[in-house]
């Protein structure tokens, strides 16, 4: 090999200035703005379960929850929409081994499952402020209604909104559960995919994600 094909070869294997930080797991590990993502919605959507849980628990306080709430909200669908085209224009890396065919089809259904629940809830809530004919603030900016006033669309967005919102809470806390599996069971390197530390141990993985 000449010395200028030595250099080049050498040059290649070397990270690039767009992943200063690239290491032999990173094609293992979804990408860095795709883990920000995950860990930031997941603590909204942690907050927005417990608020919604108290503004149905608690007269008192329901002003300031909803006060809450409702910025909340609209930042989950804003991160929500952010994330979704994220994950579609890159690509997953790939499933633990010990993840048999079935369990990846059904950990890639929850997984949009869940963003389509992202989306939807904030949506209904937001629709159904609307329908209440209540003035819609967020940092100071008036929100645009996306719904007709009217008292018999309230009361079903309503009532939409709060199935919506069980069915979020199951899916989280199922989607924790199997994680917890994983981690603690398994100990198959699966939370590493998403995890923003560096693990020591990544197991070793076989299958691509499915989904583009």
């Amino acid at each position: 090999m000449t010395d200028t094909a030595a250099e080049m070869s050498a040059a290649t294997s070397l990270p690039g200035p767009q992943d200063p930080v690239a290491g032999p797991d990173d094609s293992d590990r979804f990408t860095l703005i795709s883990r920000w993502l995950h860990w930031v919605m997941a603590a909204l959507v942690v907050a927005m379960i417990f608020i919604g849980a108290a503004m149905v628990s608690s007269l008192a306080d329901y002003r300031l929850l909803v006060s809450l709430h409702k910025p909340l909200g609209m930042a989950v669908l804003l991160l929500a929409v952010i994330r979704l085209v994220n994950r579609f224009t890159h690509r997953a890396p790939p499933h633990p081994r010990s993840m048999g065919p079935g369990e990846r089809r059904a950990a890639l259904a929850s997984e949009y499952l869940m963003y389509g629940l992202m989306v939807s809830q904030p949506l209904v809530g937001w629709a159904m402020v609307s329908a209440s004919d209540t003035p819609f603030t967020v940092l100071g900016v008036r929100v645009p209604p996306i719904a007709t006033a009217n008292p018999g669309v309230y009361s079903a967005l309503h009532e939409t909104h709060l199935v919506l919102g069980y069915a979020l809470f199951i899916l989280f806390t199922l989607h924790m559960l199997a994680v917890l599996v994983h981690v603690f069971v398994l100990r198959d390197g699966l939370l590493s995919r998403m995890a923003l530390w560096r693990t020591s141990r990544q197991e070793p993985v076989s299958v691509r994600g499915e989904s583009p």
